[in-house]
């Protein structure tokens, strides 16, 4: 097993893409790191430098102690593994797998062993005599990683393999992926433009847009303390609700205004984001995750200071909880940060909405609420949860040097 590093990493295109800007990042030994980022990021170019499928431009990529930029991917010990399966179709599952191991001349005895302990990791003893064709999608994902397995390489490399299943299916392989991994300890980069897999898989996520790397850290850190605008609203489904604001104070205390809404901070929220205070007379961007908004008639006790009201707009009930959509006034905040998250039909399409209603605001609420489309509701804020940005540089503020984590 062995880590992998990698040192400005560039990749510049023949036809003058510049798909990855000086790339710096430290996978660990046994660490499962995803790479997630809307279509063009430059995640799978990443990758394919790694393997050695796409020749590096600049920089350095290490898979341990050394340096592979010259070598062939067949010399890096590393096993690849695709959406498309790239299985050969006139070859049984049983062949698939060791065809790897019978190029490297192995005795057959041990090629054995390897795909039949695979086959077993991974249910697919019942189907080794078959092909592909007769495999459902989930079997021939299987398939495909059972023949990375076989190798036993020092890292795997994965690029979107499970956006060919159905959603259920997509779930029940992504629970096996991070099983396997977990077992087989095994370093292992995932592509995948999906923010649910990246949270759900990665022991660190790196964002990544237009080539850079936005933010390189836990799941759990990407979401409480998104380093800017374009994480904040890539991360987190459904996405960050987001204003433009003004902070006000009264007898001392802190409070933030948008629209007819005025919210009082949290002294402790307001005490662990000194870079605030530089906003006392300048406007700067607000964010409310969906889940931070609860119908206020399920939690009564709650202080009138941390409530607003609104009309709903669209009710939509999920079974497990209600999504409540809103116009919440304020300065709708749109530009380059939020396009490339959300895409930029996403924003045309809310722009006529948003005329006379601002910016329009998801809640997630319980299912025992009890909104209804066209009527006043009234929803409490969990204020010391609520997000801040630079309107200028889309930056996160924390400590007063913008986006510091």
């Amino acid at each position: 097993m062995a880590g992998i590093t990698l040192e400005k990493l560039n990749k510049v295109y023949s036809d003058g893409t510049h798909a990855v800007h000086d790339l710096d990042l430290e996978v660990e030994d046994g660490q499962f790191v995803v790479f997630v980022g809307p279509s063009g990021c430059g995640k799978t170019s990443a990758l394919r430098m790694i393997a050695g499928l796409e020749p590096i431009t600049d920089g350095v990529v290490r898979i341990g102690d050394q340096i592979v930029n010259d070598l062939p991917p067949k010399n890096r010990d590393v096993a690849m593994i695709f959406q498309n399966y790239a299985l050969y179709p006139h070859m049984t599952a049983y062949k698939n797998m060791a065809f790897g191991l019978k190029m490297r001349q192995l005795d057959k005895a041990e090629i054995d062993r390897r795909v039949r302990d695979a086959a077993r990791v991974l249910g697919l003893e019942d189907v080794l005599r078959k092909r592909p064709r007769t495999l459902s999608g989930g079997q021939r994902q299987r398939v495909a990683m059972g023949r990375a397995i076989v190798r036993e390489p020092q890292a795997f490399l994965m690029d979107e393999p499970l956006s060919n299943l159905d959603a259920k299916l997509r779930v029940e392989m992504r629970a096996e992926i991070a099983r396997l991994q977990r077992d087989l300890e095994v370093t292992t980069i995932y592509v995948t433009h999906d923010q649910v897999e990246a949270m759900t898989l990665g022991d660190k996520v790196a964002v990544m847009r237009d080539g850079v790397l936005q933010q390189y850290d836990v799941p759990q850190a990407l979401y409480d303390r998104p380093v800017n605008l374009f994480v904040a609203e890539f991360i987190g489904s459904p996405a960050m609700n987001l204003v433009g604001a003004d902070l006000e104070r009264e007898n001392g205390s802190p409070f933030v205004r948008f629209g007819e809404h005025r919210l009082r901070l949290d002294d402790e929220l307001f005490a662990t984001r000194p870079g605030l205070e530089r906003y006392g007379d300048r406007p700067f961007i607000l964010g409310i995750r969906p889940e931070d908004l609860e119908d206020a008639a399920l939690a009564p006790e709650a202080p009138a200071d941390r409530r607003l009201e609104a009309t709903v707009d669209i009710r939509e009930d999920m079974g497990s909880d209600v999504f409540v959509h809103f116009g919440a006034g304020g300065r709708p905040v749109r530009g380059a940060d939020v396009a490339a998250a959300i895409g930029e039909e996403a924003i045309e399409a809310t722009q006529e909405q948003t005329k006379g209603k601002g910016s329009l605001f998801v809640a997630r609420v319980g299912r025992q609420s009890r909104a209804r489309e066209g009527e006043r509701v009234e929803l409490l804020v969990t204020t010391s949860h609520l997000h801040f940005f630079d309107p200028e540089t889309g930056r996160g503020i924390y400590d007063g040097a913008e986006g510091a984590g």
